[in-house]
């Protein structure tokens, strides 16, 4: 059996020198003289007269903070381009970095996500023909985004299909996963992955080919004859061998054969059906801790639209155990970060933050989405914004995209602590 690849992950820093780059940031170094479309004031006047769905934006000041709660993007909106169809935990929706995009910057600015799990904030840059950054500890997350900004044709995918030597591929080594596979599907897989991971020992591996890994890791489990398994979990989650044992003995359910190179073309099909696609020939992505994006130059970001981690909400390791190992990633050495205790999240986001501020261009922007936890008694953007205290980034506000409306009470948080309906709460920030 293959040993399992070692993905770089990023080394750590001194807290010395952590603090010397916080004292750099804080100097105002590496600011070069570029406003972004629309200014801070702009925004907020924009933010304050928005009505394009036909409600007023609900203004109110909270510990000093402005809140501006309105439907900013809606499902009433068309729907979004196909290729970010693919399934990944705890993503947001592609209408929420392209609203920032379109107001707050220009063609070829950089667009950057320092969390950005399947891309949906570069492949949205992309597409507006920004230049797309991303980063994410998580080596799953590059493997989703990086085909996608720059896509084959569907004749390329068809073509290569066709050159992978599929009835080679009879020798199973993980026969504990016909849980999920039938044994012909399973050798398939099997070989798809061997013939995979040679190519990238051989330094051959190119955009076709981490497109098809791309595809087959979306493919791996789910609950259609879409993907390569029986009835399981939904695609963005793998259950355990025990599970989904569990799982087959409940339903009846035996795991059928399924016709692994015809899904992934009919996938690829799909997502690529679009006149118009991603085309990013510039970009940066990298598989480092947020707080250590050396590659990034100083003042190079125009935007930043990112959701980082919240308080323990979703079990990377254990969700994504399958994917990683089709990609020959060991979970247990991506130094995720999973934080329970809301200071220690606070002090991870200010780390972040003093990132974000050198990379940041003087007039740029943050759009920092936080969620709702614990039944709304926690109300995480009020530690980013005591994060940001002291670094040259000016708080604009809460940006709360409410698709249901409830009291303004509940909106805000601050009478009832009652959970939100269908919304994003947005920490606007630029860099002064």
């Amino acid at each position: 059996m293959r040993a399992t690849r070692r993905w770089q992950v990023g080394l750590r820093r001194s807290d010395s020198v952590k603090e010397a780059k916080l004292s750099t940031v804080i100097a105002g170094n590496g600011m070069p003289p570029e406003r972004s479309t629309l200014g801070p004031t702009d925004l907020v006047d924009d933010l304050e007269n928005f009505s394009e769905f036909g409600t007023p934006t609900q203004v109110e000041t909270v510990d000093g903070v402005r809140y501006f709660v309105n439907e900013f993007w809606t499902s009433r909106q068309r729907q979004a381009h196909r290729i970010h169809e693919v399934s990944y935990r705890a993503c947001f929706k592609p209408q929420l970095p392209g609203f920032y995009i379109r107001r707050l910057t220009a063609r070829h600015d950089v667009v950057y996500d320092p969390f950005m799990g399947r891309g949906t904030t570069p492949i949205e840059a992309a597409l507006a023909e920004r230049i797309p950054y991303g980063n994410d500890t998580n080596p799953l997350s590059r493997a989703f985004t990086e085909p996608r900004i720059n896509p084959p044709t569907q004749s390329e995918v068809v073509t290569r299909l066709r050159s992978i030597p599929w009835d080679s591929f009879t020798r199973a080594d993980r026969s504990d996963l016909e849980a999920f596979y039938h044994p012909e599907t399973l050798a398939r897989i099997e070989g798809l992955r061997r013939w995979i991971l040679d190519r990238q020992d051989a330094g051959c591996l190119d955009l076709v080919d981490k497109w098809i890994r791309m595809i087959a890791i979306n493919r791996l489990t789910g609950h259609s004859s879409g993907f390569f398994s029986v009835y399981t979990m939904p695609p963005n989650q793998a259950v355990s061998l025990e599970r989904q044992r569990i799982i087959n003995r409940r339903r009846n359910q035996v795991p059928p054969r399924r016709d692994v190179p015809a899904i992934i073309e009919r996938k690829s099909r799909s997502l690529l059906s679009s006149r118009v696609l991603p085309a990013a020939r510039h970009h940066l992505l990298l598989t480092e801790q947020s707080d250590e994006t050396f590659q990034i130059p100083s003042g190079a970001v125009a935007l930043t639209v990112t959701s980082p981690p919240f308080l323990d909400v979703v079990d990377y390791v254990t969700d994504n155990w399958l994917r990683c190992w089709f990609l020959g990633i060991d979970p247990h050495e991506v130094r995720l970060s999973q934080l329970r205790n809301v200071d220690d999240w606070q002090q991870f986001v200010r780390s972040t933050l003093v990132e974000l501020a050198r990379v940041t261009r003087w007039g740029g922007h943050i759009a920092f989405e936080v969620g709702e936890v614990r039944n709304g008694s926690v109300r995480l953007e009020t530690h980013v914004v005591a994060a940001a205290e002291g670094l040259p980034l000016e708080v604009l506000g809460v940006m709360i995209n409410q698709q249901e409306f409830t009291k303004t009470s509940n909106c805000w948080g601050v009478a009832n602590n009652r959970r939100g309906t269908n919304s994003n709460r947005i920490v606007l920030m630029h860099k002064v």
